[in-house]
């Protein structure tokens, strides 16, 4: 069985140093890029961390991790990549052994496992293909209630709603919107954004809806840099004074073709954006952004399985929705 001090020789770092990254203390001044390498080294040469009063009936349950991402994707999205760090730290806790697949990897050995987490979008063949594998399957980031599993979401509808409600208390009339269309993980899908549907009913209501200042690309920072740049040439002087963005990564391209721009942030354009991973507060100026509590989100997910593993008799699949909160910073008025 591999020891502590085998996975520090292969990292190049003290024994200290794993001890500290795998007991999860946020103290530890490290690099994410050495953290997630010690976590790998473990993974790789099968370390086990004993611990005391850990549940017997977690002892040698496998689970799998599925992504709807290939790993080159996760490392650009820091949304999903909390999402699965949440997971792996409950899985620790609870003493369970796990087993990682991104998009792009065969599923062959989820014959060995007792459970699984999949993580993002999926479409219902794609649900099928996992049921048969597992019957003990929790999804994060997406409803899926209706193909009988338990799942964990973020609360959308209220999120939204606060964002514009914070616009118009601070006297925006004109409020646009640069959001992303996703796929299901295998592309046999195209997804509705529940933040573009609720961004249209909530102005509409009120008669503030204007078609021609919403953009609708991908959910990437080139996506908000060619879409912004679209807006500030199509509408002039006309662009509106204040955009909610559905990722940070949006926000980020926005912002930098605004200065580009010589389109002061937040005196001429206020912007707030989504997620709040860690790039919200270090672009200049830091994004007001909604905070998703992601983390969590893959902690939730876990338990829900935990759960499942317990008490067979739980046979009535749940839903989880974790609310939000919005963190202003200085990209808004």
């Amino acid at each position: 069985m591999a020891t502590i001090k085998d996975i520090a020789k292969s990292a190049g770092v003290s024994p200290a140093t794993v001890s500290r990254v795998l007991n999860h203390d946020q103290s530890m001044s490290v690099s994410d890029k050495t953290r997630q390498k010690i976590f790998d080294i473990a993974e790789e040469l099968e370390y086990k961390k004993t611990k005391r009063g850990s549940n017997r009936n977690s002892q040698n349950r496998r689970i799998a991790i599925v992504e709807w991402y290939t790993e080159e994707e996760e490392l650009d999205d820091l949304y999903y990549y909390a999402i699965r760090i949440g997971v792996e730290k409950k899985a620790q806790e609870l003493g369970y052994d796990v087993m990682r697949f991104f998009n792009n990897e065969e599923l062959e050995q989820l014959v060995q496992v007792d459970g699984i987490v999949a993580i993002g979008k999926f479409s219902p063949q794609k649900i099928k293909e996992l049921e048969l594998h597992t019957e003990q399957l929790v999804f994060i980031d997406s409803n899926t209630l209706a193909y009988g599993h338990s799942c964990v979401t973020t609360d959308f509808e209220n999120s939204v709603i606060a964002v514009l409600s914070h616009f118009l208390e601070n006297g925006h009339r004109q409020i646009g919107l640069l959001v992303g269309q996703e796929q299901t993980s295998d592309k046999t899908t195209t997804l509705s954004d529940p933040r573009l549907v609720t961004f249209k009913n909530y102005l509409t209501e009120k008669q503030l809806y204007q078609e021609k200042y919403v953009k609708i690309g991908n959910f990437s920072s080139e996506s908000g840099y060619s879409m912004m740049k679209e807006l500030i040439k199509n509408l002039g002087e006309q662009l509106p004074t204040a955009f909610f963005m559905a990722s940070d990564a949006l926000a980020v391209g926005a912002l930098q073709v605004l200065q580009e721009a010589d389109i002061p942030v937040p005196d001429r354009v206020s912007l707030i954006a989504f997620n709040d991973t860690s790039i919200a507060k270090y672009v200049y100026p830091p994004l007001s952004t909604v905070t998703v509590f992601t983390e969590e989100m893959g902690r939730q997910g876990l338990q829900l399985l935990h759960e499942e593993f317990q008490h067979a008799e739980l046979t009535i699949p749940r839903m989880v929705t974790l609310a939000t909160t919005l963190t202003l910073r200085k990209s808004s008025l």
